[in-house]
């Protein structure tokens, strides 16, 4: 692995950042899928008990409407036989005076003269007032019924307006509701269909992350010297040891030494320092593996992985005490 100049640029290279930190990353994204989810779902239920209360205005209405079509019908048929009631009666009317104008009209005094007693032209008198009355009666109620019948179908049709009009709020309420209903619902989908996603994707670092731990647990580590020139090393790992070393980041992509790819906790050794498949932990680093050699790489020194050059350049080269174990 080729050090890196002035800035610690180096060697071996990387290929993302490690699969544990994104599987921890996705799961916080799940998290806040789920919370989405919960609230777009109780903004559903709320749709809907909005929708079935539209929707039974709409009914309500609708039956209001029904009703009031009856009775402009009832209203209708009722008037047209008072205008004919009203045109008989004033037919009968006219034939009545037409006969009394052909025959002369008879007064009180031939009726008087006329009758065999006093009895029978008093009956006479009465009967002529009592058929005038009925037809003036007769014509005058007929009359009022029509117009009575005329007022009641004006405001049956002025009712039948409003409730139309509501009516017409109210399926457009509902068209509203049911379309607000239909975007909640596939704004759902969509956030399962995430989440189900996500899920997948964790399982599938959560496998990386597993054979990368695998693959570092069976690399074989080789036999130290018994001194190393220029480094204190740790001449076998049993318990946990500290080591000074100058640790350089790098940012490149490819596979290790060992063949496992490169990503985060992939650190460079050399081997007569550190065994491959050491684990160790690096103060404001994290854990690390000893996957990788570099010809860079002597003595008490190491490269560390990182999945960014700004991160890489950021690192630089410093010297830590890192733990082995």
């Amino acid at each position: 692995m080729l050090a890196g100049l002035a800035v610690g640029l180096l060697v071996p290279g990387s290929g993302g950042a490690d699969p544990a930190q994104q599987a921890n990353a996705l799961r916080g994204k799940q998290a806040t899928l789920t919370a989405r989810s919960h609230a777009a779902l109780l903004s559903l239920y709320s749709l809907d008990t909005q929708l079935a209360r539209a929707r039974a205005r709409l009914s309500a209405l609708q039956a209001q409407a029904a009703t009031l079509r009856a009775q402009q019908l009832l209203a209708k048929r009722e008037q047209a036989i008072a205008q004919d009631a009203w045109r008989k009666t004033a037919a009968a009317l006219g034939n009545h005076l037409r006969a009394i104008y052909e025959q002369g009209e008879p007064d009180a005094i031939s009726i008087v003269l006329g009758a065999s007693s006093v009895d029978d032209a008093m009956t006479r008198l009465d009967a002529i007032e009592r058929t005038a009355r009925v037809d003036r009666q007769t014509v005058a109620q007929a009359r009022a019924a029509q117009q009575t019948l005329a007022r009641l179908r004006n405001e049956l049709e002025l009712r039948a307006q409003r409730v139309a009009g509501l009516e017409a709020q109210a399926v457009q309420t509902a068209t509203v509701l049911v379309q607000a209903r239909a975007q909640r619902v596939a704004y759902l989908a969509s956030l399962g269909r995430q989440r189900t996603l996500n899920a997948h994707e964790i399982a599938r670092l959560q496998a990386s992350a597993k054979r990368i731990t695998a693959r570092s647990q069976t690399i074989a580590p080789p036999t130290l010297p018994s001194a190393v020139p220029s480094a204190s090393p740790a001449t076998a790992i049993s318990g946990e040891q500290q080591l000074t070393v100058s640790a350089t980041g790098y940012a490149l992509g490819g596979t290790t030494a060992t063949g496992m790819p490169v990503g985060w906790g992939v650190v460079a050794v050399d081997p007569s320092v550190i065994p491959l498949g050491t684990r160790m932990s690096i103060p404001g680093y994290g854990e690390g593996v000893a996957a990788d050699t570099g010809s860079a790489v002597q003595g008490a020194s190491i490269d560390l992985w990182f999945p960014t050059l700004a991160e890489a350049m950021a690192w630089g080269r410093r010297t830590v005490t890192i733990t082995l174990h």
